[in-house]
């Protein structure tokens, strides 16, 4: 059973769009691609300030090694100084198919 996780997010105050953009496309591409059981993931901006990440992974157990090694990758870390942690929230949904 396949897992999606959405991932809702402001960027932080006076954060350059550009940049972070450029951010999350070394950190798809460096690291998360990188992890097993990656089936697609991408990124969305909402009206206002509001972003999207959706991750489609093969298990849980995928995504929660993944959430492990990703802690420690400097992509990562250059994608999180991007985000405000007071708006992050992520959600985890389990496929019916």
């Amino acid at each position: 059973m396949a897992v999606i996780e959405v991932v809702t997010f402001r960027l932080t105050p006076g954060a350059n769009e550009e940049e972070f953009l450029t951010a999350d496309q070394d950190f798809q591409t460096a690291c998360l691609y990188n992890q097993r059981g990656l089936l697609r993931r991408t990124t969305a901006r909402g009206v206002g300030d509001e972003w999207l990440v959706v991750t489609v992974w093969g298990s849980s157990d995928d995504a929660d090694a993944a959430a492990v090694v990703c802690r420690d990758d400097l992509d990562a870390g250059r994608w999180a100084a991007f985000v405000d942690p007071q708006s992050l929230t992520t959600r985890r949904y389990h496929t019916l198919d």
